[in-house]
């Protein structure tokens, strides 16, 4: 198999089929081979019935209870046979059509390549509210500060892996919530793997569940929990 899409998914019952079809039109025109993956992370809709109903195609792994975003994804990710593994929000808010972007950097050696709403070259068709894109440039500074710098935009929910990445990374991973992705690329760099990053074109979910204020106090606790497992060998 040459490439895994990997679509973690909460109570998403009224979009995921939308997002399903599309997904499916455009890589069933590719040449490459290619796999879908939906992880029901502990759904209280009947998210996992539309996907098994509709798309007989596309694999449903579900499991109870809801355990947060960064289990969904690590549980696909390892359940993938794909030579590059992406995951990608239920919302479609990165058109997959992006995908596009990723495979030159894949082919000059990348490693790991993850969408940034933060380069020049971005282009947001449905901004944020004010206050969220505010809460996230502080985030985002303090995830550079943390030891991340260079990378503006490390919660876009839309990053590719090569299968050595895979392997180097999700077995280490400990975050099962919204910062998960910055643990990823915090291994990534320990392990001294190459991180590209591409624009993309982006459309604001208004039904997003990220809270902006308890999710941030959580965000900011995983921080600190991610730098005490650095120091103390977890990611060794």
């Amino acid at each position: 198999m040459d490439f895994s899409l990997i679509i973690p998914a909460y109570n998403e019952a009224g979009r995921i089929g939308s997002t399903l079809e599309h997904v499916q039109s455009y890589l069933g025109k590719q040449s490459y081979s290619s796999e879908i993956i939906v992880v029901d992370d502990g759904s209280t809709d009947n998210t996992a019935q539309i996907v098994q109903d509709g798309f007989p195609d596309v694999q449903v792994i579900r499991y109870e209870p809801n355990r947060g975003k960064g289990c969904a994804v690590r549980t696909g990710m390892l359940a993938a046979v794909g030579n590059y593994r992406v995951f990608y929000d239920a919302d479609a808010s990165t058109p997959i059509e992006e995908l596009e972007r990723l495979w030159p950097k894949f082919e000059e050696g990348a490693d790991v390549v993850i969408g940034s709403r933060s380069l020049p070259d971005s282009f947001i068709e449905v901004p944020q509210p004010w206050y969220r894109a505010k809460m996230g440039k502080v985030f985002s500074l303090l995830v550079q500060l943390f030891g991340l710098w260079g990378i503006p935009d490390s919660q876009c929910g839309f990053k590719g892996f090569t299968l050595h990445a895979v392997q180097t990374l999700f077995p280490r991973q400990t975050i099962e919530h919204f910062s998960f992705d910055v643990e990823l690329l915090f291994i990534a760099r320990k392990h001294k793997l190459r991180i590209e990053q591409v624009p993309v074109r982006w459309i604001n979910c208004p039904l997003t569940r990220v809270n902006a204020i308890t999710d941030s106090g959580r965000m900011l606790y995983e921080l600190m929990l991610i730098r005490f497992r650095h120091i103390t060998g977890r990611y060794a």
